[in-house]
């Protein structure tokens, strides 16, 4: 290789066959980094120092074009919606993460769910958890209105329940597990089966464990979808979406529709998603040890009445989770005595929990489902979920926890 210098400075530029070059040699490569740890991939599956600079981090490539070679010869990027190179560092990372063979980064999670459906046509049915996140209803409602989708809410916890609801046009079940704001826990294995036994897609929101804790690909799922916005940015910093692929079959049909849709994800988001991506199993454990001593010390508090955390042994799913996580995340939601009203004195006077939607961030958040993120569900699907005037769900962030508890314990009275 021969290096082009500049007269002007000692900086080393390389033509571009030599960038190529310089490709090739690298060994940081998804399935170059796929026999290491979790940890180990978070900061380098997918990554590889910038050709140009060498820069370890890699660089935002705030570019929306790209320049040809020639005539009808686009170079590996052509267009930022069709192709970032710091996004695609994301989405080989997360693809990795995830045990997926393609990842395509969206502007959102909704966007992310949104693409994904649109493989669906006017008259399919899919099968939906009835407790899961009120935004993921909302999209649901708006396509069974505008767009002729067909869906069912059912507890996605009752097997026979399922296989019952299933018809001759259902297509697909929608799972999140552990569910938001109850922490119900789904079968992956079992629900998977059934969707495999009669030719229905699978699809997993994994936002609230993340693939630190839980791989739905491993257990046969279809696709993975996040909300990058939450843990995998971990700072309350970075909007985006995810989805993961399970098979090379569903790649040309994945990144079309984003393609089409245009709901990609931009190059500054996507560098923000990527750097906490690097932190993401030490944030990990973090939140979930501060959880669980928190959890236990609502479960114990004489103003709340129940708590849902996938943490305490008193989860009745206790033994799936055991079987089917490797941890239980740094969410939790409580009943309080009192109803709404205590339910207000709480969300409203905290100090270090910030009452605000979203969660997964450093900061710790507090808010109130049935009037927040779940208002959007109409009061009977909430009252059928659980949801309730006197729930309460927390993001345990990464304060100190001792500071987390005093601030707890003031407010609850």
């Amino acid at each position: 290789m021969t290096p082009l210098n500049d007269s002007s400075s000692d900086t080393l530029i390389l033509a571009p066959e030599e960038i190529s070059e310089r490709e090739n040699e690298s060994d940081c490569s998804a399935a170059a980094k796929s026999n290491y740890g979790f940890q180990t991939q978070s900061i380098h599956a997918g990554i590889t120092p910038d050709p140009y600079s060498r820069a370890i981090v890699t660089p935002i490539h705030q570019s929306t074009t790209f320049v040809f070679k020639g005539m009808g010869e686009p170079g590996e990027f052509e267009y930022s919606r069709c192709g970032n190179p710091t996004r695609q560092a994301l989405e080989d990372n997360l693809a990795a993460l995830e045990g997926g063979v393609y990842c395509s980064a969206l502007a959102t999670g909704q966007a992310a769910e949104l693409t994904l459906m649109n493989r669906f046509e006017k008259g399919d049915h899919i099968i939906c958890g009835n407790d899961v996140y009120g935004g993921t209803i909302r999209l649901f409602n708006h396509l069974q209105k505008h767009a002729g989708l067909q869906v069912s809410y059912i507890p996605l916890t009752n097997i026979d329940r399922i296989a019952a609801e299933i018809r001759p046009n259902t297509k697909a079940i929608w799972i999140e597990t552990p569910s938001n704001p109850l922490f119900n826990i789904v079968d992956l294995e079992a629900v998977i089966a059934v969707a495999r036994a009669h030719d229905l897609v699978s699809m997993v929101d994994n936002t609230v464990l993340t693939p630190f804790n839980q791989q739905p690909i491993k257990f046969g799922a279809d696709y993975v979808v996040h909300s990058a916005t939450k843990y995998l940015s971990g700072h309350n910093d970075g909007l985006g979406g995810a989805i993961v692929c399970r098979e090379e079959s569903q790649i040309e049909d994945l990144a079309f529709t984003a393609n089409a849709l245009g709901a990609v994800l931009g190059a500054f988001d996507s560098w923000l998603i990527l750097r906490g991506i690097k932190t993401l199993a030490l944030r990990m454990r973090e939140h979930q040890r501060s959880a669980l001593e928190i959890a236990k010390f609502l479960e114990d508090h004489p103003a709340v009445s129940r708590v849902y955390f996938p943490g305490l042994p008193s989860h009745p799913q206790f033994d799936l989770i055991q079987k089917q996580t490797k941890g239980y995340g740094g969410m939790m939601s409580f009943e309080l005595k009192g109803g709404i009203e205590k339910a207000r004195t709480v969300c409203e006077g905290t100090e270090l929990f910030f009452l605000s939607e979203s969660f997964g961030g450093v900061e710790s958040l507090i808010q109130h489902p049935k009037s927040m993120s779940h208002s959007s569900m109409t009061p009977e699907a909430q009252a059928e979920a659980g949801i309730t005037n006197s729930l309460v769900r927390i993001s345990v962030g990464l304060e100190d926890t001792e500071d987390l508890l005093t601030d707890l314990d003031r407010v609850l009275g």
